[in-house]
């Protein structure tokens, strides 16, 4: 038995002091005393608070899920445990079939723990594309941009855990449909130049969540609200949100907390420049080029980000009045539910996986632990 003292834990509705968090492998609960013999970790009055989970993340450290590389993405693993993300989902571009299938693969070869047992735990794939529209591309690759595929999708829906399709597209709704009757991945809207009514006819059809909302998507307009406006109005539909200051102004982020409530979930989109200095580097085979926290192709268009997960809860922090509790949320137990894993993951309640982090009143992760280990710590 380990128990976390002297720190501020932060339950899903609430921040507990003077209290002890204890696990081992699962969160066994709190207590006001130690039992005799527990491993003792010293909070220091840091805050205490479940790992995060990243359902859209591209690259990191120099690599990218769609690289294909086993190695490439256990190396994303390790350098994310550093900003608290103790689950994700290595999230493709829109690449060919073949790159796909070996990225699939690499993603598979590492879902078991003993092939990754330093790094957040990978959950399984976001598939961002194929199935977009090419007028909603953004920093997609149009010449593999193709048709809704159901039979492809099934073919892989042991690893895919999210898709991004585009709902107006020949073929999408069946596709959504079948794919949806057939197997439990979660359908998202994204890179669609949908109106209103087709958005909705895709959340008929199947569709429950948005991918990065208000980006590579048609706006909310007091005539047709699109696929912003959808995908704001349903409370079927989770959406998500890159709060780098950058992507969306900061003065909306409160605005999409209250509509949203907890199907509102903090992503990163971040590429392989992640964790690097600017300069000029690759997304889905595409130059891009960093400078501070914006990433843009050679024409200008917005190229993911850099952002880290711990640093989009401090922005949402410092950006809205929510209470903190509620912003964790955003970036743990909202994203965990969105994929059917918040049985397991994503809040420090006991009987879930103990998947910890240690964090400053600025969010800086200086200890991070999964399934009762240490996986990382700030020396």
């Amino acid at each position: 038995m380990k128990a976390i003292v002297n720190g501020k834990i932060i339950l899903p509705d609430s921040i507990v002091e003077g209290r002890a968090l204890l696990f081992d492998e699962k969160i066994a609960g709190l207590s006001e005393t130690v039992p005799e013999g527990a491993e003792i970790i010293d909070a220091k009055g840091r805050y205490v608070a479940p790992g995060l989970v990243d359902i859209h993340i591209h690259g990191y450290l120099g690599e990218d899920t769609s690289d294909g590389s086993v190695e490439g993405i256990r190396k994303m693993a390790e350098g994310i445990v550093k900003n608290g993300v103790t689950a994700w989902l290595p999230t493709t571009m829109t690449v060919s079939y073949d790159d796909l299938r070996r990225a699939f693969n690499a993603v598979r070869a590492l879902m078991d723990k003993k092939n990754n047992p330093k790094g957040a735990q990978i959950m399984g794939v976001h598939a961002e594309g194929p199935f977009i529209n090419p007028s909603k591309k953004g920093a997609q690759a149009v010449e593999y941009i193709r048709p809704a595929d159901a039979p492809f999708l099934i073919e892989n829906s042991d690893v895919i855990r999210i898709v991004t399709i585009a709902p107006e597209m020949p073929g999408a709704l069946d596709c959504i449909r079948e794919v949806t009757e057939k197997t439990s991945i979660l359908v998202s809207m994204g890179h669609t130049a949908a109106n209103y009514e087709t958005a909705k006819a895709g959340i008929e059809a199947g569709v429950r969540h948005a991918t990065h909302l208000f980006n590579a998507m048609t706006p909310l307009n007091h005539r047709d609200p699109g696929v912003v406006g959808a995908s704001l109005a349903d409370d079927r539909v989770s959406t998500e949100l890159i709060a780098d200051t950058f992507h969306i102004s900061p003065d909306l982020f409160g605005l999409v907390a209250k509509v949203k409530g907890d199907n509102l979930i903090l992503i990163t989109d971040c590429t392989r420049a992640g964790g690097l200095e600017d300069g000029e580097y690759t997304l889905g085979g595409q130059p891009i080029f960093v400078k501070g926290i914006e990433c843009r192709l050679a024409d200008g268009t917005i190229a993911g980000s850099v952002l880290k997960l711990n640093n989009a809860i401090r922005n949402m922090r410092d950006h809205t009045s929510l209470p903190l509790e509620q912003i964790v949320r955003m970036a743990s137990i909202n994203a965990a539910r969105c994929i059917g894993l918040d049985k397991t993951k994503g809040s420090l309640e006991a009987g879930k996986d103990a998947d910890i982090i240690l964090a400053d009143e600025n969010f800086a992760v200086s200890e991070t632990i999964i399934a009762g280990e240490t996986v990382w710590a700030a020396e």
